[in-house]
């Protein structure tokens, strides 16, 4: 499945396809509800930030955090709404699993006039057992929310 799916019943996302470094990272749809979403970001030999273990980068399971709280605004407003990423803070807990899938679940928990609330965490197939724990802040641009 495609991120796209997650908002596929969204007003104004039917002529937004995603691309960018989530599609050269291979990032893709896993779940979603009315405030949160699901990603999956698969293993690849070539986001190993450390040879010798195999384990991979932290800049790309930030890439997926970052993107599935983003949608997760979206998901929460029920419509798109141009918006960038204000704040986002990962603490990291412990390195993936070589060779394992990253799922990340972003929820949208608040949003106050102009800005988003945003947490979640990566897991490598043990949501109790997290990578990391995120939280952070979107502003909507324009007219905003």
């Amino acid at each position: 499945m495609k991120i796209d799916e997650a908002l596929s019943d969204i007003p104004g996302m039917e002529d937004v396809r995603f691309g960018g470094h989530g599609g050269r990272l291979g990032i893709a749809y896993h779940a979603h509800g009315e405030d949160w979403c699901e990603l999956a970001l698969p293993y690849q030999e070539d986001m190993i930030g450390d040879e010798e273990s195999g384990v991979i980068a932290s800049g790309p399971i930030f890439a997926l955090m970052d993107i599935a709280t983003s949608l997760a605004t979206m998901r929460k407003l029920g419509r798109f709404v141009p918006h960038a990423t204000l704040d986002l803070r990962v603490d990291y807990l412990r390195p993936a699993k070589p060779g394992h899938t990253v799922i990340g679940h972003g929820e949208c928990y608040a949003i106050k006039r102009s800005i988003s609330f945003v947490r979640g965490q990566a897991h490598d197939g043990d949501p109790n057992d997290p990578v990391a724990h995120v939280s952070g802040t979107f502003m909507f641009l324009g007219d905003g929310a």
